[in-house]
Formats: C-alpha cells, sequence, structure tokens
C-alpha cells in the first residue's frame, strides 16, 4: 500500500473529439498519402506504403504479414488538362456549388493544390462538405 500512496491519484475522463475534428483528421491522413504519391511520381520514383495483416495458417496459427497498400490517385487527366477531385471514402467532395474538380497544369501542382486543400481541412473551411458526404456514406449503411 505504501507505493500506491505515493503515487498522486486523481479522477479523470478523456475529453470526447467532436466529430468535424474526427473527420478532419481522416481525410488529412489520406491527403497525406496523395501528397506523397503525387510528390513522388513528379520525381520519377514509385511510393508503394506497406501495412500489416493477420491471418490464420493451416494449422489455426496467427501470421503476421507485411501486404502493399493500394493507393488510387485523386486526379486524372482529361484532353490535356489534369484534374483533382477530393475524395472522402469512395464520394467526392462537392467543393463549391457548381465544381467538384480543381484544374491543375502538372503534377507539381497537383502537390501544391492538394496542399492547400489540406490547410482548408484544418482551418474548417470544408467542414460542411465533409459532414454532408459523411452523411451520404452512413446512409447507406442504413437497412
Amino acid at each position: 500500500m505504501t507505493t500506491l500512496a505515493s503515487l498522486k491519484l486523481v479522477s479523470a475522463k478523456k475529453p470526447l473529439r467532436s466529430p468535424n475534428v474526427t473527420r478532419r483528421n481522416k481525410l488529412c491522413e489520406k491527403l497525406l498519402e496523395q501528397i506523397k504519391l503525387a510528390d513522388a511520381l513528379s520525381k520519377g520514383e514509385t511510393y508503394a506504403p506497406t501495412r500489416t495483416k493477420t491471418t490464420r495458417d493451416a494449422n489455426g496459427n496467427r501470421v503476421e504479414f507485411t501486404k502493399t497498400k493500394r493507393i488510387k490517385p485523386w486526379w486524372f487527366t482529361d484532353t490535356g488538362k489534369t484534374f483533382l477531385q477530393v475524395r472522402y471514402g469512395a464520394k467526392v467532395l462537392q467543393l463549391s456549388a457548381k465544381a467538384n474538380a480543381i484544374e491543375v497544369a502538372d503534377m507539381a501542382g497537383v502537390v501544391s493544390a492538394l496542399e492547400t486543400v489540406k490547410s482548408l481541412i484544418l482551418t474548417g473551411e470544408l467542414d460542411a462538405q465533409i459532414t454532408a458526404v459523411s452523411g451520404q456514406i452512413r446512409s447507406g449503411f442504413d437497412r
């Protein structure tokens, strides 16, 4: 008991994060992956992050192995122009009332546009769009 008495004991409760902050953080993680992918492609390199997966072998033992994570680029080229769409899950964010993509000149423009979008998300300027898309995704799970 003397060891327990030597510690400072308090009553504490973990603070709750708002859903907007959680959504922002989730989207920023995906944006960082897209920035790394675009940066690597502009330098002529490959970006292949890995993740650890766990399965069971024939004997029923758990086996961990690393697998390359597949990342789909959020940009595409059409008629000589490159367009960037920001995605939340499988849905495209509506950036304004009439636009869902950003037109960029080249891969360096993709990286700078992604970084600009990241700063907009962190300041909370796209919270309404993220909440709307999140609601669409959640409604797909209701049955």
